[in-house]
């Protein structure tokens, strides 16, 4: 049964579950950003340059096309500030 408080027509006990569903998902999240974290410590203490790696992990995300206007418009960017030729 759904209860009311104070007939305001809040169901307290679905609000109460829908609570407790994100304070999971909050910990999930912990979670996982720190199983993240290791595995970037990981590849660092391999040698490899973590901000790279978390550059390339951002660009693979997005499409293919706009990866490709994004460079363009920073290759003109670059360009105009004399700092490519």
């Amino acid at each position: 049964m759904v209860t009311d408080v104070a007939d305001s027509g809040v169901a307290a006990d679905e609000l109460k579950q829908f609570i407790e569903r994100i304070e999971r998902l909050e910990e999930e999240k912990t979670a996982i950003a720190g199983d993240i974290k290791e595995v970037y410590a990981e590849l660092k203490g391999r040698g490899f340059d973590a901000k790279a790696i978390r550059k390339i992990v951002q660009l693979r995300k997005k499409p293919a096309e706009e990866r490709a206007e994004e460079d363009a418009i920073l290759d003109l960017y670059l360009q105009a500030l004399g700092m490519q030729a």
